[in-house]
């Protein structure tokens, strides 16, 4: 590995516009993130244009900030790095010119970086984590299960065929009335319900098989509610949401140990937004201690969408010589491992 290498990395893809200044793939030296989340909760969720409209308003001054959080100048930086997918379009696009100028002002290397990656190479910030890996993603817009075989090299075992998984704490949530973003809020009134209240479906599909579907447990949420409501019963939200959460987790954290078995690794990797969530983090630290598995996943705020992440993994797309051009475009539908 290469050393003192600076990277200025930039995050787009949804509702936080964020930039860090990362050193040598390991230290943030700063990670500012913008959020808009007060902004799309009246909305019920993000609303791709405003995201966009807020992006371009936020990126200089968040650029100006973390260059003085990291007390370093652009003369220090050795590349630019930004994430190109997947995501919203309009959001990604913003980021992605800002980085393409910098960029090219500076005759700095560009480094585009997948979204998903981002989110596993958290987990190397704080844990002196090495491939070979499981690595499950949990969050907003995506839930994969991928065998993360080396830097940069992934097979992805399993994602969802309908919902994501944060997408179904959010509309179930919202059904509940707890409003956006549902999957802090259903984490935090759990606490006080009963999980094992209501028997929520838990879908394992086809046997042997890695794929996740939340719409069947989201479906089952929504008709519970209705019954209750035709039969003028009271609803306990409390109960419901910790049910509904038990139902999820168990599925995530069953099929996750189960891969580690098949692939003969001992270590998981949790990431993405939902990676935060108290219940995950407990069920998955019971049953790697059970198994004997090392378990690691990123404090909250590398949980989140951050810049601080897409300039870990850039490191090592860095360090094994990967550049793009001033054509790099971003890609909304982005699949994991897919190179351009």
């Amino acid at each position: 590995m290469k050393d003192n290498v600076v990277i200025m990395a930039i995050e787009s893809s949804c509702d936080e516009t964020s930039v860090a200044i990362v050193k040598n793939g390991k230290y943030v030296l700063s990670n500012v993130i913008s959020s808009q989340i007060n902004l799309h909760k009246k909305f019920g969720g993000v609303v791709p244009e405003i995201a966009s409209r807020k992006h371009i308003e936020n990126i200089d001054p968040v650029i100006n900030e973390a260059l003085e959080e990291a007390n370093v100048t652009f003369n220090d930086i050795d590349a630019i790095a930004v994430t190109y997918g997947p995501g919203l379009v309009g959001a990604l696009l913003v980021g992605l010119a800002e980085a393409k100028a910098i960029a090219f002002a500076l005759n700095k290397p560009l480094i585009g970086v997948h979204h998903i990656e981002g989110h596993i190479s958290a987990n190397y910030i704080e844990h002196d984590l090495e491939p070979p890996f499981i690595s499950m993603v949990v969050s907003g817009g995506h839930t994969h299960l991928v065998n993360v075989k080396n830097y940069g090299e992934y097979e992805i075992l399993g994602r969802t065929r309908d919902d994501a998984v944060g997408e179904a704490f959010d509309k179930v949530a919202r059904a509940i009335g707890l409003g956006y973003p549902g999957g802090p809020k259903i984490d935090r009134i759990s606490k006080d319900g009963d999980e094992e209240s209501i028997d929520f479906p838990r879908a394992y599909l086809e046997e042997g098989c890695y794929d996740f579907s939340f719409s069947g447990v989201k479906s089952a949420v929504l008709n519970y509610i209705n019954q209750c409501n035709m039969k003028e019963q009271d609803i306990n939200v409390e109960n419901i949401a910790a049910s509904f959460q038990n139902a999820v987790v168990e599925v995530i954290v069953n099929k996750t140990i189960k891969a580690t078995k098949d692939f003969g690794i001992n270590k998981v990797a949790l990431a993405g937004g939902v990676a935060a969530n108290s219940k995950l983090r407990e069920e998955m630290k019971k049953a790697c201690h059970k198994e004997g598995i090392l378990l690691t996943y990123p404090s909250p705020v590398y949980c989140t969408d951050n810049a601080a992440m897409i300039g870990v993994a850039a490191y090592h797309e860095f360090v094994k010589g990967v550049r793009h051009n001033m054509d790099l475009n971003a890609i909304p539908n982005l699949q994991l491992g897919n190179r351009i």
